[in-house]
């Protein structure tokens, strides 16, 4: 039998092949018939540019429903697709090429030749473009291309995906998830989410990460249901296209915004079944607002990269404000202290996990992925939590300083080590402060040596061109020392204390 997840994807296709399986925002549909067809003509175009089951293909590209084709030509090559943030510099793409050795690098027209430069032949890696408009290189050898309907034969721990995840050290970390992590989570979800024949969901995630390109699109597909595929999120597009849909998958700040939208009530969201939130903690104010103004409890999940989706509220049962839920069918956690020994319930510990959806290791890093394993097999996630004597888990705080802003991981030490590299810093401490918008938002505290005037405007220029977006400080503190403890260590609970209110 092949483990390839496309093959899957396949069996669960509507009987009716004309049936819609992504709408564009202009309305224009693509079938189940036309993915089909078109996602294995481009993995013909991937196998033609020399790609082989295995090999990495790298794509740094805009939404659009061909971005997702390219996704599920991959599968269907055997290649190990590697997703980049659209907003990240060819500065920090370099060590993402260095470390992953890709065989085809996919990214935007407008940034081919800062790519080109970047990637400068190592590797024998070849490049194409793919523009959100459906134009581009990859498309212009798509139109060339003949049907190819092959489906590479795979086992189930195959590669299917690295998604890169940056280490509390600076250095990221490329999580190695198998065709099976995938089908078990995807499998999970589906079942514990109730999907209906009837289901229409919206898509307006971005597809370089977990939430977008694995929970919504992998749903939708196991279900055979149409996706409305928005570029990104855009409150009024959405509101537009609720009455015509069934499921909303969301971040904190999708809700945050609809609830600024006074159009925004229970006869619109009448037809509405499931608003799901995840990757950042969904505020209790904003959880029973939005039950106040449209009669839906938000249902709420937690995951990571490398497990995907790891508990979730239930569909039917109390879906508690703060909470994350229960384990997914099929995974099986511990709230442990420093040593892997279970705490008892109720006790604040670190989460450990182990079940079919959690990933192979970090690429090229066995040491790393064997300091994150205890001798059992859990997997120890970094995350502090609580559980209840009946197994709702509650997450209450992480163990590694990772701050998430709009869904987004920032890791401190990546941005620290980038301003004091800054003429006239000393040394600083990043840190997450709570932010009503993104759930959390950057702020930099940093010393100054005293040779030249530094402003909270000069520091943010500096990375300005360095950091994604998301990445960069929304504020910047100079304080004359930072907190220390008795052993040197940067007292950063202290820092997080002292301006928790900046931006209420």
């Amino acid at each position: 039998m092949n483990g390839n997840l496309y093959t899957l994807f396949q069996s669960r296709f509507p009987t009716d092949p004309e049936a819609c399986c992504f709408e564009k925002p202009d309305g224009s549909r693509v079938s189940y018939l036309e993915t089909d067809r078109d996602s294995g003509r481009m993995a013909g175009v991937l196998r033609a540019a020399g790609v082989e089951p295995g090999d990495r293909v790298m794509v740094q590209v805009e939404k659009s429903v061909e971005s997702a084709l390219l996704y599920l030509a991959c599968l269907r090559a055997g290649a190990v697709y590697l997703p980049l943030n659209t907003a990240y510099t060819v500065h920090e793409v370099a060590y993402f090429f260095e470390d992953a050795e890709p065989k085809l690098v996919v990214c935007s027209t407008q940034n081919r030749i800062g790519m080109a430069a970047m990637m400068n032949g190592r590797f024998g890696a070849q490049l194409h473009t793919l523009d959100g408009d459906a134009t581009g290189s990859l498309m212009e050898a798509l139109a060339q291309a003949t049907e190819d309907d092959r489906i590479t034969e795979l086992d189930r721990d195959d590669l299917a995906a690295i998604l890169y995840t940056s280490g509390t050290t600076g250095r990221s970390k490329g999580a190695m998830l198998s065709h099976d992590n995938l089908a078990s989570n995807a499998l999970a979800l589906h079942q514990i989410w109730g999907w209906q024949e009837s289901d229409v969901l919206i898509h307006a995630l971005p597809i370089f990460h977990v939430h977008g390109l694995f929970v919504a699109i992998h749903c939708a597909l196991l279900n055979g249901s149409p996706m409305l595929f928005l570029p990104k999120f855009d409150a009024g597009a959405i509101l537009q296209r609720i009455p015509r849909a069934t499921v909303l998958m969301g971040v904190p700040t999708f809700y945050t915004r609809l609830l600024e939208r006074p159009e925004l009530n229970r006869d619109l969201c009448a037809n509405m079944r499931l608003f799901i939130s995840g990757s950042a903690p969904l505020l209790a104010e904003t959880f029973n607002e939005f039950e106040q103004r449209t009669g839906k409890r938000i249902l709420e999940r937690y995951g990571m990269t490398e497990a995907g989706m790891i508990t979730s509220n239930p569909l039917i049962g109390e879906r508690s404000a703060g909470s994350v839920g229960y384990f997914l069918p099929g995974v099986s956690g511990r709230v442990a202290d420093d040593q892997g020994c279970e705490v008892a319930r109720g006790t604040p510990g670190v989460l450990e996990i182990t079940g079919p959806n959690v990933f192979k290791g970090y690429w090229r890093m066995p040491e790393k992925t064997a300091t994150e394993f205890r001798a059992d097999g859990y997997f120890i996630t970094g995350d502090i939590a609580s559980m209840t004597d009946d197994g709702r888990i509650t997450i209450v705080g992480r163990a590694k300083d990772l701050i998430i802003s709009g869904g987004f991981n920032v890791y401190p030490k990546e941005i620290e080590l980038l301003i004091d590299e800054i003429d006239g810093v000393k040394e600083s401490a990043v840190i997450g402060v709570p932010h009503p918008d993104f759930g959390e938002a950057v702020v930099a505290v940093l010393v100054a040596d005293g040779s030249r005037p530094l402003s909270e405007s000069d520091v943010i220029g500096q990375l300005a061109d360095r950091l994604a977006k998301f990445k960069q400080p929304k504020r910047v503190v100079l304080l004359p020392e930072l907190p220390r403890n008795t052993m040197g260590k940067v007292q950063k609970n202290q820092l997080r204390e002292r301006y928790k209110e900046s931006f209420h």
